[in-house]
């Protein structure tokens, strides 16, 4: 999961707590869009101190708050997404300012992969420009600052091994997330070249 910069110290940072189906969630957001997401930790408490954590030097800036309306909207349909009802996250502004270029880029496409839909690193990487960069597609993963709204839970490793997961839970989190969406049966796209999530592969 992505640690934020210096730069959230002058920005205005607000951030709540969400119940869900897989437990609490939390999120920070700025004027610009949602800014870090964190799962489920122990309890409340602790994926509230996770994610403050999580905004380094700035912390200081931020405030928990109650969310407004547009923050609350992204929230609700998170929460619909993980009690099964599939939604579409690519409208949901996004505060990535402090996100490099080609990390960027793989984000925005991991975005466009339908729920329930998986790709793999290697893949990715080709899409992004960069043949041969699995390595650091994988590493863009693990600093995903929104998970499920950037679905880094759909791109697997090489042979559609399950690959890593840094969220809380691990890899237990990424098949629980993939199976929420396999067992909704999410419609395919037409032209989409993503393979459904098959957990007997």
């Amino acid at each position: 999961m992505g640690e934020a910069t210096d730069r959230v110290a002058t920005t205005a940072v607000r951030y709540t707590s969400f119940p869900t189906a897989i437990g609490t969630c939390a999120v920070a957001w700025t004027e610009k869009g949602l800014y870090l997401l964190h799962l489920p930790g122990a309890n409340t408490e602790q994926t509230i101190r996770s994610l403050v954590a999580r905004l380094g030097t700035g912390a200081a800036a931020t405030s928990r708050t109650a969310a407004p309306a547009w923050v609350q909207d992204a929230l609700s349909r998170i929460t619909r997404h993980l009690d099964g009802e599939p939604q579409d996250f690519r409208d949901v502004p996004l505060d990535l300012e402090r996100v490099a270029p080609f990390r960027r880029k793989v984000y925005e496409l991991a975005r466009s992969l339908p729920s329930g839909r998986t790709t793999t690193y290697g893949e990715l990487a080709s899409k992004a420009g960069a043949p041969g960069g699995a390595r650091a597609v994988g590493q863009s993963m693990a600093q995903n600052p929104l998970p499920v709204v950037i679905p880094c839970h759909r791109v697997l490793a090489a042979g559609n091994a399950i690959g890593g997961f840094s969220a809380p839970g691990g890899t237990d989190t990424k098949l629980r997330l993939l199976e929420i969406e396999r067992r909704a049966g999410a419609p395919e796209e037409a032209g989409s070249q993503a393979r459904l999530f098959d957990p007997r592969r």
